[in-house]
């Protein structure tokens, strides 16, 4: 029998009501520690997983840095060795320089002891001349230029003379073989780093006042074909007026017809340059024999890679003056006829430097006829022992 108060519950049902709550509780935790679990679990493996990544990607960052950091390095190591490399060669080529200065200060020193100073000479002559003209060269040798210890007077005088010819297209072949022994024998020429040909004349004729520069400090320099006829004293003469002026250009000028016909003897390829048909050449002096003074001379060594050729070189040279402050001289003594011309001038008094044919461009037959000339219009033997330039 169960006890009961009064309007109320019993002591049975208060004892099943606290066993539900009970157990009500326990599941609620039950529940609540499982999902503090779950969450406690993902918690730590997620953490790990994120570190490695953030772990690799800082490995990748660091071994990208580590290989620009290399590639800077290695690129600035270079550059330094280029410099240090260059200083060398630079402090190798300052001592080389030093040096070669030291060398010319000491030969130039021993040359004003001894008295060997690089002489003045009043002029050079350059006597055009080519493979096949031995007889020219030879009758040349027997009448106007002097041979042996008169030739060294006359350099002792001021006055160089050589025969100038280039090489043949076969170096070394007979051609240059036979110029070789022939200057063995006279010692009487200049060889030119050119290669012969009619049509290179106007490059043989830069290529020659180059090397005469080069070799001769000279007042005056004379180009000459080798059929012409020359009193050296008369020609040193005329020059003599013009020593002290400053680019002088010395010749017979002249101004030809430009002749555009192919085929005719100087033929002009380039005539349209010269403006209509049947238009002339500006003023030059005819090529038999014309004379440049040293600062024309220099300039043509100094710009020869741009100065212009035309096929006839008496129009090259020119034309090379042409805009230059240059002082053209036209003395008709140098551009005389044989006999009978040159004798009654020189009766008159009025001795001529050059004699040549103007139909021939030059004596003609001059290999048999040079001496005639020399014997009729030539100047006093004692003319040039005498003269004063």
């Amino acid at each position: 029998m169960s006890v009961k108060g009064r309007g109320g519950v019993g002591v049975g049902e208060m004892g099943s009501r606290n066993v539900v709550v009970s157990r009500n509780l326990a599941l609620l935790l039950c529940f609540s520690s499982f999902f503090a679990g779950i969450l406690f679990t993902n918690r730590i493996w997620t953490d790990p997983e994120r570190t490695n990544v953030e772990s690799e990607a800082c490995d990748q960052k660091l071994k990208v840095g580590n290989h620009i950091s290399n590639y800077s390095l290695g690129k600035i190591s270079s550059a330094q060795n280029d410099i240090s490399t260059l200083n060398s060669k630079i402090s190798s080529i300052e001592m080389k320089l030093a040096a070669a200065k030291a060398e010319q200060q000491s030969l130039s020193s021993a040359d004003a002891a001894s008295g060997n100073l690089k002489r003045k000479y009043f002029m050079v002559i350059g006597i055009n001349t080519a493979f096949s003209s031995r007889k020219r060269r030879d009758s040349v040798r027997a009448t106007w230029m002097p041979q042996g210890e008169e030739r060294k007077k006359l350099e002792e005088k001021g006055i160089v003379i050589r025969f100038v010819i280039g090489h043949s297209s076969t170096a070394g072949g007979i051609l240059d073989k036979a110029i070789e022994a022939e200057e063995m024998m006279h010692g009487d020429f200049l060889r030119l780093e050119h290669v012969e040909g009619y049509l290179e004349l106007s490059a043989k004729t830069k290529t020659y006042f180059r090397t005469a520069v080069a070799l001769w400090d000279a007042d005056f320099y004379i180009k000459v074909d080798d059929d012409v006829h020359v009193n050296l004293a008369t020609l040193g003469t005329i020059l003599a007026g013009h020593k002290k002026k400053p680019r002088v250009y010395v010749g017979c000028m002249k101004s030809g017809p430009v002749l555009s016909k192919k085929g005719v003897r100087y033929y002009e390829p380039e005539y349209w340059k010269f403006g209509e048909a049947g238009n002339k050449y500006f003023r030059h002096a005819t090529g038999q024999l014309y004379a440049i003074s040293k600062d024309l001379a220099t300039y043509i060594s100094v710009n020869q890679h741009i100065l212009h050729k035309y096929v006839n070189e008496d129009v090259s040279l020119g034309s090379w003056f042409i805009g230059l402050d240059v002082e053209h001289v036209d003395d008709k003594r140098l551009c005389c006829g044989t006999p009978p011309d040159c004798e009654w001038k020189a009766h008159l008094g009025s001795t001529c430097a050059v004699s040549f044919d103007w139909k021939c461009s030059g004596i003609c037959r001059s290999v048999e006829r040079m001496m005639e000339v020399h014997k009729t219009c030539g100047e006093d033997v004692k003319a040039l022992e005498h003269a004063s330039f």
